[in-house]
């Protein structure tokens, strides 16, 4: 994934881990993406990331 959005991680490149659930067991509509080159994981919604080929 090429992340476009938050600012402070755009243009890293990620990989999904998990559809994001809430507390009640339902889904978010988020995912979380891990970032390659930090260890970090971020939630994101489907706009602010772009599936990539590599």
């Amino acid at each position: 994934m090429l992340i476009l959005h938050p600012p402070y991680v755009a243009g890293k490149i990620g990989v999904v881990c998990a559809q994001e659930i809430l507390s009640d067991g339902q889904p978010s509509g988020r995912w979380l993406i891990q970032i390659d080159s930090e260890n970090i994981i971020v939630s994101l919604s489907v706009n602010e990331f772009q599936v990539i080929i590599r």
